[in-house]
């Protein structure tokens, strides 16, 4: 193909996935200690396989959350997704409790002390990322890969396609022509369904949430259009795949079209940077591109077990920026503090707003007025034009 001119794809997962309901379940408990205290310090790692379910991981929080409040959190995440079959339901799967008190190793060092400001809770590096490719400045297949599930679930929630499982994936990939997404070549959606139809109907139920996501005159040929490929999806879920937090970093952020820090989000409180500074990345990168000052930004960012400063930061627009990267790594440490505690104050993290991200992406949502997804609020505009002028 010509120079700009490329096929991408990005996949998804629904809310249904085992990996997903893990990712579900420990961002409930999360919520669950930072409604009780938002202090609460949580790494909590969720498997499911059949009919049994096995939370495991580390806190510090209010004693009087018990293990059968946790388990009660964990069947109802199960419950609200829609399992009840026979080899996963909500009433039925065992519930293995393992959560102990937080290491004071890293709380000594996560802790503000004396002169000493928080430190990060762990090492390592994270990315955020931007485009013009979508109102939501988010690459467009991951876009519409998310849209597609998130249109599928929302008619099996409400009645209007009852025949409908809990787990389904969906894969879109674009051509772009000048570096530019116009129109889909494949689309890929798998979905769980009631044994008593077969694969034509589940085709027909699935062809308009797919039309109707994608910009007009975007749908692929129907020959590159793939439901259920395997021809039958029956047995789904943790019966059907033993699922585990953490599993979907690529679905959960840019699709592939960023680089990722390798550090999963679900089921961490918000002093692990592995989450919070990703989150913050995020927000300058897009408050980057929506202020006009890039067309594509990514940041990153990396931190040190324990020391609040961030040991970089660096700025790619790739080709597409209107000032020096240099003045804008200056301008975003200018229009906010980078430390755990800066992050955590300014998205207000320390807040039960985490369950809600555990499908269709963590990124490219709209800001709730709960705070809910307060990363990708454009607030930053007006600071980061003056402070490159």
């Amino acid at each position: 193909m010509p120079k700009g001119h490329y096929l991408f794809t990005s996949e998804s997962v629904s809310e249904g996935h085992p990996d997903k309901l893990c990712d579900r379940i420990s961002d409930a408990i999360l919520d669950t200690y930072l409604t009780a205290d938002p202090y609460s310090r949580v790494a909590c790692e969720t498997l499911v396989t059949t009919n049994r379910i096995v939370i495991a991981g580390e806190v510090r929080g209010p004693s009087a959350i018990t293990f059968a409040d946790l388990e009660a959190v964990a069947r109802r995440c199960v419950k609200e997704i829609g399992y009840e079959q026979d080899g996963f339901h909500w009433q039925k799967a065992a519930v293995d409790i393992h959560l102990h008190a937080q290491s004071s190793d890293i709380a000594q060092g996560v802790d503000a002390a004396g002169n000493k400001d928080e430190g990060a809770g762990d090492q390592g590096i994270m990315f955020g990322y931007a485009c013009r490719e979508t109102d939501a400045l988010m690459p467009a297949p991951i876009h519409y890969a998310h849209n597609i599930l998130k249109s599928l679930a929302e008619a099996r929630h409400s009645g209007a396609e009852p025949l409908l499982g809990p787990d389904a994936k969906s894969q879109v990939t674009l051509l772009y022509e000048n570096d530019r997404p116009v129109r889909a070549t494949s689309i890929v959606v798998s979905t769980q369904h009631h044994a008593s139809i077969d694969q034509e109907r589940v085709r027909a139920i699935v062809r308009p949430h797919v039309i109707n996501v994608l910009p007009k005159g975007w749908m692929c040929p129907e020959s590159e259009f793939y439901v259920n490929p395997t021809g039958r999806f029956v047995i789904g879920g943790p019966d059907g795949d033993t699922g585990l937090t953490g599993r979907k970093i690529i679905v959960d952020t840019y699709g592939g079209s960023s680089p990722h820090g390798g550090g999963a989000f679900s089921g961490k409180d918000p002093s692990k940077v592995d989450r919070s500074a990703a989150y913050a990345a995020r927000y300058l990168a897009k408050n980057v591109v929506a202020a006009g000052l890039a067309d594509r930004c990514v940041i990153q960012l990396s931190y040190a077990i324990g020391v609040a400063k961030p040991l970089s930061i660096y700025v790619d627009t790739h080709g597409t920026g209107r000032i020096d990267e240099d003045r804008l790594s200056a301008a975003l440490q200018q229009v906010m503090d980078l430390s755990p505690r800066g992050i955590r104050e300014k998205l207000a993290l320390n807040r039960p707003i985490y369950a809600r991200t555990a499908a269709y992406g963590h990124f490219g949502r709209a800001p709730e007025a709960d705070g809910g997804f307060s990363w990708e609020r454009t607030d930053l505009v007006d600071a980061l034009k003056a402070a490159v002028r």
